[in-house]
């Protein structure tokens, strides 16, 4: 597995950890405080999570994951500062498996 599935990965964990962040804090102050507008917080964050979905999913199929792991890493980007958690868990996992590509054309 090359690195840059992993970086992807990673890079789209924290981004959307990030904005489902600032979309929690921004219903909790549309809400409670009636005060601003979530419209485009949620677009964008909609956005960013399908891309993350489709980053995990191709991370969990070079992974070779079961099915109900890939829900679980999926379910991470659902609940707010779960994929603070989740990310180094599974980047300690999958560290392993990351070839380094000069060495596969090297051996080729």
């Amino acid at each position: 597995m090359k690195q840059s599935v992993l970086s992807r990965y990673r890079v789209m964990a924290y981004v959307t950890a990030v904005w489902l962040l600032v979309f929690t804090a921004a219903i909790i102050l549309k809400y409670v405080f009636e005060v601003g507008d979530t419209m485009l917080i949620s677009q964008v964050h909609g956005v960013l999570f399908i891309i993350y979905v489709i980053f995990a999913f191709d991370l969990g199929s070079k992974a070779k994951w079961p099915f109900g792991k890939l829900l679980w890493v999926l379910a991470a980007g659902c609940i707010p500062v779960a994929s603070f958690f989740v990310e180094p868990k599974i980047t300690r996992e999958i560290r392993p498996l990351v070839t380094d590509g000069d060495v596969a054309t090297a051996e080729a």
